[in-house]
């Protein structure tokens, strides 16, 4: 398995901290200091999941030289779907990859490194050639935009890549965890009301509670397992530290990234960070940083990268590859 090509994509609607305080009692000091986001994107209500995970793609197949009907299976790592069946089905109609099937995966923040570690299942058993990774997420549909301590870390985007089959297998280690014990740590709940059909017969019906976080535990629970899981990943790779090139954490806080990178003894020159820019992605978060640096050819063909995803489930998990064919 290779990584042979990457895309981004996010909307052009801007919301900087500045904005925010005319929405709830805050500062651009009180957020920078404490996350390190500076702006973030949102989508327009006529903007759709489909078109920016399809916009993404379209990038990383050109990067790749990959065309659409050369693909076998579309993955799509995503907790905001247009449709709650799924959206991966409409972006092959929309990239006209007849010959590929498409699902959903849902694994919020983690969603990329899981579905990354998923894909290359595929590869290294022999059932598929091409696959087309995206990571995305619209979560401004889903944050309460009056609390403070949630608002202030969402973002939209989308990022993709494109694994490949090759004679080198270039996934070198990963480990995936999840501790649903935690659950209630990290939500976007599904919530009802009562409907009576007939008599003795009533349903649940309704929408979805907007997002809900305990900070502090997720920031502990984040600083605590993915050096850990990392750790791990670098023993499955038979890799030291000192042999990853970059480090690419999922973009939620700067203070973790921080945190993790100093536990691990990475280097901060080796810590790729564009949270400032885009806030939290969730699943975006890691292909989104990711296309840009390649974009901005820090990242180069050989180097070995460290990814790490973590959140909602609770779940968290790290994989060890090395860029390009």
């Amino acid at each position: 398995m290779a990584i042979t090509g990457s895309g981004s994509a996010v909307p052009a609607t801007c919301l900087d901290n500045q904005g925010l305080t005319k929405l709830v009692d805050t500062s651009d000091e009180w957020i920078t200091t404490r996350t390190g986001i500076r702006q973030r994107r949102l989508a327009k209500p006529s903007e759709s999941l489909t078109e920016l995970a399809t916009a993404a793609s379209r990038k990383a197949l050109a990067a790749a030289g990959v065309q659409p009907q050369e693909l076998d299976l579309i993955l799509l790592a995503t907790s905001t779907t247009d449709d709650l069946f799924g959206s991966a089905c409409k972006i092959q109609a929309e990239l006209g990859a007849t010959k590929a099937v498409a699902f959903d995966l849902t694994a919020a923040c983690s969603g990329f490194v899981f579905g990354l570690v998923t894909a290359a299942q595929y590869i290294r058993t022999g059932a598929y050639q091409n696959i087309l990774l995206i990571g995305a997420d619209i979560l401004s549909r889903w944050v309460d935009w009056q609390d403070r301590s949630t608002c202030i870390l969402f973002g939209d985007g989308a990022g993709s890549v494109v694994l490949q089959a090759n004679q080198s297998d270039r996934l070198l280690g990963f480990e995936l965890k999840s501790d649903g014990s935690q659950n209630n740590q990290l939500n976007l709940p599904y919530t009802s009301k009562s409907i009576s059909l007939i008599q003795d017969v009533n349903i649940g019906q309704g929408n979805f509670h907007p997002i809900t976080m305990n900070g502090k535990e997720v920031y502990r629970f984040a600083v605590q397992k993915v050096p850990e899981v990392i750790d791990k990943a670098l023993f499955r790779a038979n890799l030291s530290v000192d042999q990853i090139d970059w480090l690419i954490l999922h973009q939620a806080n700067q203070r973790i990234l921080d945190a993790v990178a100093q536990r691990l003894n990475i280097p901060e020159y080796k810590v790729i960070s564009n949270l400032a820019n885009y806030g939290n992605t969730s699943a975006a978060s890691i292909p989104l940083a990711l296309d840009e640096a390649v974009q901005h050819r820090k990242i180069k063909s050989g180097d070995i990268i460290v990814a790490s995803g973590f959140g909602a489930g609770l779940s968290w998990g790290a994989a060890i590859f090395q860029w390009g064919r």
